[in-house]
């Protein structure tokens, strides 16, 4: 596993945000990939409900702008600092994001800041949740 592999991973992350196109998550998503919200204390695991909430948070988040990333040593972890708003709310945030060696994500977890933003989130993310019908 090198660099390389996270680097063209990360590369189609960014495509399918620019493009809205999220289809692309079949192909980054590990099957056993795990999410963990900055709003509940259990992670989310499993491609089908990490697939429904990355889905959702896009469609939620306004302006949403990545500004640095950050690798490790390994190649197999980036930290991508990002901005956002949720309707009149302004946050900041962070995803760590850990790929296999294959460059498929098998960690996806989020930080927010400040408390107003993140409410804002969790309260549209709510209103979808209560929607959600696994198959």
């Amino acid at each position: 596993m090198s660099i390389e592999t996270t680097k063209k991973s990360l590369a189609r992350w960014h495509e399918m945000l620019n493009n809205r196109d999220m289809a692309i998550l079949d192909e980054l998503l590990a099957e056993d990939v795990v999410f963990r919200s900055p709003v509940a204390f259990n992670p989310y695991p499993g491609k089908q409900v990490v697939t429904f909430i990355l889905t959702n948070v896009i469609q939620i988040f306004e302006n949403f702008t990545y500004h640095r990333e950050f690798y490790s040593e390994d190649g197999l972890n980036v930290v991508l600092e990002f901005s956002a708003n949720v309707g009149e709310k302004k946050l900041k945030g962070i995803d760590m994001i850990q790929f296999n060696q294959h460059g498929q994500i098998v960690d996806f977890e989020v930080m927010l800041r400040p408390k107003s933003g993140l409410e804002a989130l969790a309260a549209k993310m709510g209103e979808r949740f209560a929607k959600y019908q696994p198959q």
